[in-house]
């Protein structure tokens, strides 16, 4: 089976809000809502493809220093097994925005429960709830 790995992040605001994207309509599992990410190129590493892809998705930049490894999902869906690493961001540059057709929200870390999420970050939850 086919391992994809994948980075993400908990952008977190000087409220302690955590930024979540709802999938667009096209992609898979559209309408669900998930931590901002993509996938690993090959000659990546995690933090450099957080960095590409929150420049990319949100017009954001941030910096490797900046991104704390917090905990990961390993979750096999039916075509492959996914593995991502999330991260915690509280600095960046620029105004998060839906770059391509994604909807934003922050959302507090007692309510993040209350949001499909895809059955890989689920388990992501308590985690982020109890360190914040």
């Amino acid at each position: 089976m086919k391992v994809l790995l994948v980075s993400a992040v908990a952008l977190i605001d000087v409220d302690g809000r955590v930024l979540l994207a709802q999938r667009p309509a096209g992609k898979s599992l559209a309408g669900l809502w998930e931590f901002p990410g993509g996938k690993v190129d090959p000659g990546e590493t995690p933090e450099i493809a957080l960095i590409r892809e929150l420049q990319e998705e949100l017009g954001i930049d941030t910096w490797a220093s900046c991104l704390a490894p917090l905990t990961f999902a390993s979750h096999t869906y039916e075509d492959f097994h996914l593995l991502m690493p999330l991260y915690a961001c509280r600095k960046w540059n620029g105004t998060p925005q839906g770059r391509e057709g994604q909807t934003l929200k922050w959302v507090r870390a007692n309510d993040l429960a209350q949001y499909p999420m895809p059955p890989a970050d689920i388990p992501l939850i308590p985690i982020l709830r109890d360190w914040l």
